[in-house]
């Protein structure tokens, strides 16, 4: 054997076979990759810090003061039902835009405005949480948080009846 291939052949214990790259074991091996459960997403969730329990519809993941609900989705990845929002007594406030200020609004109907600092957690447990179950995060949800509702129109009953428009003439 020359001397220079005598290295290569040494670091095998099986040297009188004829030893080539496509030969070793370890070389195209790829690991299978492994199929998540639900439970398996959930506690995932639970060694991240979030706290998991059931609820009525679906599965409540919260940490800090902020909480969402999952539900098992395609091929059991965990699917978001209620957006993340502020703990309020026992419910969810979901953020909503009034157009001149954001609030927290309970299906109950508790309301309660927005503050930077909430805003900034919600931003921070989505992305962690997404993070920790392996979700996919969209480019406008990764720029910062973004509202359930929007409800810029504050004039109520306008485009209910017909009203007379100044352009309009009558014949």
């Amino acid at each position: 054997m020359p001397a220079t291939r005598r290295g290569v052949f040494d670091a095998f214990p099986h040297r009188n076979r004829r030893i080539t790259i496509m030969t070793i074991s370890m070389f195209f091996r790829r690991e299978r990759a492994k199929v998540l459960s639900f439970e398996d997403h959930m506690s995932l969730a639970r060694t991240a810090g979030f706290r998991v329990s059931s609820s009525a519809g679906g599965t409540r993941i919260e940490r800090n003061g902020i909480a969402c609900v999952v539900q098992p989705g395609e091929a059991d990845v965990p699917r978001i039902v209620e957006r993340s929002g502020v703990v309020i007594g026992n419910e969810i406030g979901t953020l909503t835009d009034g157009g001149f200020q954001k609030f927290f609004r309970t299906p109950s109907g508790k309301s309660k405005p927005a503050l930077a600092d909430e805003l900034t957690a919600i931003h921070d447990f989505q992305e962690d949480l997404r993070e920790a179950l392996g979700l996919t995060t969209l480019y406008n949800e990764a720029l910062g948080t973004v509202s359930n509702k929007y409800l810029y129109d504050r004039v109520k009953g306008r485009d209910q009846a017909p009203s007379h428009k100044p352009w309009q003439t009558t014949a």
